[in-house]
């Protein structure tokens, strides 16, 4: 998240699908499709991202915590699926319960366990389900070598705010370093379909293919896997 975010106001608002999302009237922006929030998540992270990883324990990189949406259904699935799941989300600026309350989900133990849990530590949310918040800025060298100790990753969520509203986001720097820390056969997976995205994406090695996108959303979502 940019720095001059921090003093930005968020509403919450009801996307098409019934579950809610958070608008920044300063940026124009949603944290989430409002044609569905939950629908966007599922259908990006988790059908075309995680439900692909087949073995047991998935370690996931998360590009954003933002609403912790993502990081609920995930946990959420693995549970499911009886997967082991090591989940890492970096995010600069953290939102604060008092922000995220309003949202469906906040009568859920466990999504409420994963916004009040503390941040920079490992942490079992459940038994085989461990998350790591990192509050980080992935332009400095603290990201760098935090990503080395932490990686190699299975699975990534790209899910910064689009490249209009946060372009230091993308970039061929962050994609290859990402590239990098993943193990091959490694999954990312972004709701971003632009062109520049998608090249920037193969020239650091990615092979990557444009996929359906949610229902009643985006006609197209990325995946890029690391052979």
């Amino acid at each position: 998240m940019c720095k001059d975010q921090i003093t930005y106001q968020r509403k919450t608002e009801v996307t098409a699908d019934g579950s809610n999302t958070l608008y920044i009237p300063e940026m124009d922006e949603h944290y989430h499709s409002i044609k569905g929030a939950e629908t966007e998540s599922r259908h990006i992270f988790l059908e075309m991202g995680f439900n692909q990883c087949k073995q047991d324990t998935i370690k996931v990189l998360e590009i954003g915590f933002g609403t912790g949406l993502n990081a609920y259904l995930t946990l959420r699935t693995a549970e499911e699926k009886q997967k082991k799941v090591n989940y890492y989300s970096i995010e600069l600026y953290p939102l604060s319960w008092e922000t995220v309350k309003a949202l469906n989900y906040s009568e859920e133990a466990d999504f409420r366990a994963l916004h009040i849990c503390e941040w920079n530590k490992q942490i079992a949310i459940k038994e085989k389900f461990h998350l790591y918040k990192w509050e980080v800025d992935f332009t400095k060298e603290d990201f760098v070598i935090g990503l080395e100790e932490k990686g190699p990753f299975d699975l990534i969520y790209f899910d910064a705010f689009a490249p209009e509203k946060q372009p230091e986001m993308w970039n061929d720097q962050l994609f290859k370093l990402l590239y990098v820390n993943m193990n091959k056969g490694g999954v990312l997976t972004t709701y971003c379909a632009k062109g520049m995205v998608r090249r920037m994406l193969q020239s650091v090695g990615f092979i990557v293919e444009r996929l359906p996108g949610p229902p009643g959303g985006k006609r197209e979502i990325l995946r890029a896997t690391k052979f």
